[in-house]
C-alpha cells in the first residue's frame, strides 16, 4: 500500500528530495502528475492555492510546503540520520533548506525561465535575476569553503534537498569557467549528486564546458504553413434570382481592433527591439517609430484598492492574472506593471501602449479590468514619457500621495 500521494509534476526541483528520502525509507509514493493550471477537485480539496508539491497521506494526512513535506517522510525512519545529531543541527538543516528555497530558487527560476519561454522575456529582469541568483549561491560558496556538506561531516536533508534546488543551475548555466571559480559549490554538489540517495532519483547529469543558455530571447517556434486549399468543386446550379441578390454580411471582426486600420509599424517590431536590446535604446526606437496621432496610444494604469494590498509577492500574482484574460488582446497592447512598497504598505502601478486611441477594447476582454483606473498619458509631456519609461526599466520608485514607494516587482506582457 502506498504512503501517500505526492502531486507533483516531472522535473520539479522541490520534489527531488522527497522522492530521494521516501525511496531511502522504502517508502511507497504514488506521483500525481499535476497541472497547476488546470486543477483537479481532488487537488483543489487537497491544496486550495493548487501548488506543488502537495502530499496527501493514505490516512488523509494532508501536508503542503516542501520542506514541511520533505521533513515528515524523513522522519518516518526514527533512526535516520539525515535530520542531524543534536537540536543545533537540525535547526541548521532547516536554515539551508528555507535559504535555498527561498534565495536560491526563486532567482534561478526568473534567470532561466524567461530563456526557455516558461515566462516572459524582458533583458533586465533576466539580468537582474542573474546577478541576485549568483550573490545568493555565494553565501554557499563561502560556508562550503571549510564545509564538506552544508550541515556536520555527512549529508543530511539540508545537502538533497539543496542540491535539487540549484540542479537548474548546473543544468543550464555553470560551465567550466564558473565552476573553477566556485570550486566549493562545485565540489559540493558533485558529492550529493553521487550519493545513493539523490542519484536514484535525480535526472542524468553532465558537466558542461559551455553555458547551454545566454541571456537572449528564446527564438520563437517556426508555425506550420496553412495547407493550400482544396481545388473548387464545380460550381452548383444558379439558385433563384431572388435567392441570388440578396445581400451577404461582412464577416464581424474577432476582436474590436481588429477594425482599425493596419499600423506604419506593427507592435510586434516594438516588443523584438524591447527584448533584444538595452532598455535606453530601445525606449529610443520607441518615441521615434511609433504613431501616436492615430495608430498608437499610452496609457497609465492604477489599482483602486491598494488599501487591501497585503503581501507584495500576492499583489504580483494579481497582476499576473490580469495579464493572463488579457490574453485575447496580446497582438494589441504591451506594457509592465509593477508591484511598490513592502508588505503591508504597497501600491500597483503600470504604463501600457495599445492599438488604437480607446483603453476599453482591449482591456474589457479581462473581467478585472475595472479594478484598475486608467488615465492616457500624452507623449508629447516630458513628464509622461518619463512615467513610461520607469515604468518599463523598473529602476525608479513611484510617489504616491507625497509618499515615496521603491519598486518591489513586477510583470511584462507583451
Amino acid at each position: 500500500m502506498a504512503f501517500g500521494k505526492l502531486y507533483t509534476y516531472p522535473g520539479n526541483p522541490r520534489s527531488t528530495a522527497i522522492r530521494a528520502v521516501a525511496k531511502a525509507n522504502s517508502l511507497e509514493l504514488q506521483e500525481v502528475d499535476t497541472d497547476t493550471t488546470k486543477p483537479t477537485e481532488d487537488f483543489l480539496k487537497a491544496n486550495p492555492l493548487h501548488k506543488v508539491p502537495t502530499f496527501v497521506g493514505a490516512d488523509g494526512f494532508v501536508l503542503t510546503e516542501c520542506i514541511a513535506i520533505a521533513v515528515y517522510v524523513t522522519s518516518q525512519n526514527e533512526k535516520t540520520t539525515l535530520l542531524g545529531k543534536t537540536k543545533q543541527d537540525y535547526a541548521s538543516i532547516l536554515r539551508w533548506m528555507s535559504y535555498f528555497n527561498s534565495e536560491v530558487l526563486p532567482k534561478l527560476g526568473g534567470w532561466f525561465r524567461p530563456l526557455v519561454g516558461k515566462d516572459p522575456y524582458n533583458k533586465k529582469a533576466v539580468e537582474d535575476s542573474q546577478k541576485a541568483a549568483l550573490q545568493a549561491i555565494s553565501v554557499a560558496e563561502a560556508h562550503l569553503r571549510d564545509n564538506t556538506y552544508l550541515v556536520g561531516e555527512r549529508i543530511t536533508l539540508a545537502d538533497v534537498f539543496a542540491a535539487g534546488l540549484i540542479s537548474r543551475g548546473f543544468e543550464y548555466f555553470f560551465d567550466k569557467e564558473w565552476r573553477q571559480k566556485n570550486p566549493n559549490v562545485s565540489r559540493w554538489y558533485e558529492t550529493v549528486y553521487n550519493q545513493p540517495i539523490y542519484s536514484a532519483v535525480a535526472p542524468q547529469f553532465s558537466l558542461l564546458d559551455t553555458p547551454k543558455l545566454t541571456n537572449v530571447a528564446p527564438k520563437k517556434p517556426e508555425q506550420a504553413k496553412p495547407a493550400k486549399p482544396a481545388p473548387a468543386a464545380p460550381a452548383a446550379a444558379a439558385k433563384p434570382q431572388a435567392a441570388a441578390e440578396e445581400p451577404t454580411e461582412a464577416p464581424k471582426p474577432k476582436h474590436p481592433c481588429e477594425a482599425l486600420s493596419k499600423p506604419t509599424i506593427p507592435i510586434d517590431e516594438w516588443k523584438r527591439q524591447y527584448s533584444n536590446n538595452e532598455t535606453p535604446d530601445a525606449m529610443k526606437w520607441f518615441w521615434e517609430n511609433l504613431s501616436f496621432e492615430e495608430e498608437y496610444s499610452i496609457w497609465k494604469c492604477v489599482y483602486k484598492y491598494n488599501d487591501e494590498l497585503k503581501l507584495t509577492f500576492m499583489s504580483n500574482n494579481l497582476i499576473g492574472g490580469l495579464n493572463t484574460r488579457l490574453e485575447a488582446s496580446r497582438k494589441y497592447v504591451f506594457g509592465c506593471a509593477s508591484v511598490y512598497g513592502v508588505d503591508g504598505d504597497s501600491v500597483i502601478e503600470g504604463a501600457f501602449v495599445i492599438r488604437g486611441q480607446d483603453f476599453l477594447p482591449v482591456f474589457d476582454v479581462a473581467p478585472d479590468y475595472e479594478s484598475y483606473e486608467f488615465t492616457k498619458l500624452d507623449p508629447t509631456k516630458p513628464e509622461d514619457r518619463q512615467y513610461v519609461e520607469d515604468q518599463w526599466t523598473w529602476e525608479k520608485p513611484v510617489i504616491v500621495n507625497g509618499k515615496e514607494y521603491p519598486h518591489a516587482c513586477g510583470k511584462v506582457f507583451k
